[in-house]
């Protein structure tokens, strides 16, 4: 099985995963670069997984699916046309004829349904969890959004971690401010740098790197603790809201 990026709009991926002459493609907001891949690659577009309503995940449903009648999975607790098979955490399923088993996780926080599929060795998470950062809060509560982010860390750390945008150097450049000590976090930035230079995605991650690098995923370690609440101007009573303290921090950083 093959997990390609399709560039999309001005950062995003939609992840292309291909066996047997088959592909599902995750979050196309964009129906072209689907249509290119699938035309150059000689496949046939087998399901489309979608992980929550904004348009640069989802915009691109229809006109794929009137050019091919395959199944639409999505969130079932978000409104989104063009969803033939609403899911939610718990569901499974099963793609590409048995090669691509799937768990469902509720993930709320960037949006009110948002969910991510994992395979055994990878994640597709959408919006919710970047390398090195976490979506904004556009629906969730802090308090959701840092148990979601806790849901995802409890995957094995070689899973490869597939989110939908190229932010990691951004992201980067927030972990360093909150966390200047950090080595990986300073050998991360060199190895992304270097991706990024020859025009190659820095993703996909992992669980175990970003338990090391991701200031939203190490909120109960003490110099992330003492960073934002040092931002925060006063003492932070739990992880929760050291994740918020870390979250608002980062929609001010530039």
């Amino acid at each position: 099985m093959q997990i390609v990026p399709l560039s999309a709009f001005s950062d995003n991926y939609i992840w292309a995963i291909v066996a047997q002459g088959r592909c599902v493609v995750v979050d196309p907001g964009d129906a072209r670069p689907v249509e290119g891949f699938l035309k150059t690659q000689g496949l046939v577009l087998d399901a489309i997984l979608i992980t929550h309503h904004h348009g640069d995940h989802a915009g691109g449903i229809g006109a794929l699916c009137s050019t091919s009648a395959v199944p639409v999975y999505g969130p079932a607790h978000e409104a989104i046309a063009g969803i033939s098979h609403p899911v939610q955490g718990g569901d499974s399923l099963t793609l590409l004829d048995g090669a691509l088993p799937l768990s469902v996780l509720d993930v709320p926080g960037h949006t009110a349904g948002h969910i991510a599929y994992v395979t055994p060795g990878a994640v597709f998470c959408g919006d919710t969890l970047f390398s090195a950062g976490c979506g904004r809060l556009f629906e969730g509560s802090p308090a959701q959004m840092h148990q979601s982010l806790a849901t995802l860390a409890a995957l094995p750390d070689d899973t490869a971690l597939y989110c939908a945008h190229e932010y990691t150097l951004a992201n980067l450049r927030f972990a360093t401010a909150v966390e200047p000590g950090n080595p990986d976090i300073a050998a991360y930035t060199v190895q992304c740098q270097a991706q990024r230079a020859a025009d190659t995605s820095t993703l996909p991650s992992s669980i175990g790197l970003e338990k090391r690098v991701n200031p939203f995923l190490r909120c109960s370690t003490p110099a992330v603790r003492h960073a934002a609440e040092g931002f925060a101007e006063a003492p932070l009573p739990d992880t929760t809201a050291v994740f918020a303290a870390l979250r608002r921090w980062k929609n001010e950083f530039r």
